[in-house]
């Protein structure tokens, strides 16, 4: 590698490393089972200031493996999948049209506060079109961050309108941009992260609802625990290149597991009365729609071909259950979200299991199975 690719390199790498956080086991897990099954439909990470939302999502972003992608697309389209390529492309590989493909980076992309709806979605330049007979598009961040994640900081606090252009794309994995008769559509096929602080106001629970999962963390208690936080935080500042090369082969096993993870996923299989229980807890509590079946379902699949196995469990499903339901629970608008304390009642008795304090938190053990403990 030449020089100044080297410093390129250096440059566009010093975040840090994904395996080097410490707690917030709850958030890492989601994290991880929407970019091996983004078909989860994304999570909303509620919790204090300072916590290190941003920091895990950019760190998540670093850690992916590169994908291949049609050079010079500003959709990110998949030289192979129809279902992630835009339909210039798809054109050109009916036409039998030899596409250059190049290696890149996942895309995170940040969505500002501000942003408008043409700046997300993108614009049709009616001039141009209406003089030349062109579609002039110019892509939005949707385009931007198609096959990649897009965070949204501080989704509590943007337009109710922006929120479900941004859910709907997510779920349905296509952007439809239409002015005065014109209409184009391209690939957005995304995992979507909202985070927020509790305190400055709920997302409506219609929108809530939307988001595969909800994480909550909270600030660390333990004064040890804080110390060593402070103190690699102070490392990766003061020599983030030695920190980096440190965590690297924790960074390369993490990484190689959440490619196999990806490819075991579809031979993953969910037994019958597993499935069945599932959805009787949500019955119990009362979950509107089936959102929150399919979601847990999803989700314990993802986990179990996260630690190489085919076949979910019960332990899959209650280590992911909460994370899946505690945001679509019906609850009294001066409460807060719960805890996750009235899943974890009706879990245990639907599969007959014990409850321990420290199920309830989703945090028991998890940074153990995950290999993303504090390092």
């Amino acid at each position: 590698m030449s020089p100044t690719a080297q410093a390129k390199a250096i440059a566009r790498r010093v975040v840090f490393p994904f395996t080097a956080i410490v707690g917030q086991e709850e958030m890492k897990l989601a994290l991880l089972l929407n970019v091996i099954d983004p078909k989860i439909g994304g999570v909303m990470i509620m919790g204090d200031r300072g916590t290190g939302k941003s920091t895990t999502i950019r760190a998540l972003a670093d850690l992916l493996p590169e994908i291949p992608v049609v050079a010079n697309d500003p959709f990110n389209s998949d030289p192979t999948d129809p279902d992630i390529m835009s339909d210039e492309v798809r054109l050109q590989l009916d036409q039998g049209v030899d596409l250059p493909i190049v290696q890149k980076k996942v895309q995170m992309v940040d969505l500002p506060l501000g942003a408008t709806e043409d700046r997300v979605c993108g614009t049709i330049d009616i001039e141009k079109a209406l003089s030349e007979g062109v579609k002039a598009f110019e892509p939005g961040l949707l385009a931007k961050a198609n096959r990649g994640i897009l965070y949204v900081d501080e989704v509590n606090l943007l337009d109710d309108h922006l929120v479900d252009v941004l859910l709907d794309s997510a779920a349905s994995g296509w952007n439809t941009v239409e002015r005065e008769g014109i209409s184009i559509r391209h690939p957005a096929r995304f995992v979507l992260v909202g985070s927020g602080n509790p305190e400055e106001g709920e997302l409506r629970p219609q929108l809530l609802d939307r988001f595969g999962m909800h994480a909550e963390i909270h600030t660390v208690k333990e004064p040890a625990l804080r110390v060593q936080i402070v103190e690699q935080r102070a490392e990766f500042d003061a020599n983030p290149q030695a920190c980096i090369e440190k965590y690297k082969p924790d960074q390369e096993t993490l990484q190689q597991q959440i490619i196999n993870a990806q490819k075991l996923l579809p031979s993953v299989t969910i037994d019958y009365d597993l499935r069945v229980k599932i959805s009787q807890a949500c019955s119990e509590l009362d979950v509107d729609g089936l959102r929150g079946d399919i979601v847990s379902n999803r989700a314990a699949k993802a986990l179990a071909a996260f630690e190489g196995r085919t076949e979910v469990t019960v332990d899959d499903i209650r280590r992911v259950i909460i994370l899946c339901l505690r945001h679509r629970l019906r609850k009294d608008p001066l409460e807060s979200i719960d805890s996750g304390y009235k899943v974890e009642k009706t879990i245990s008795r639907v599969f007959g299991i014990e409850a321990t304090p420290a199920d309830a938190t989703q945090t028991n053990g998890t940074g153990q199975k995950l290999g993303v403990g504090a390092g």
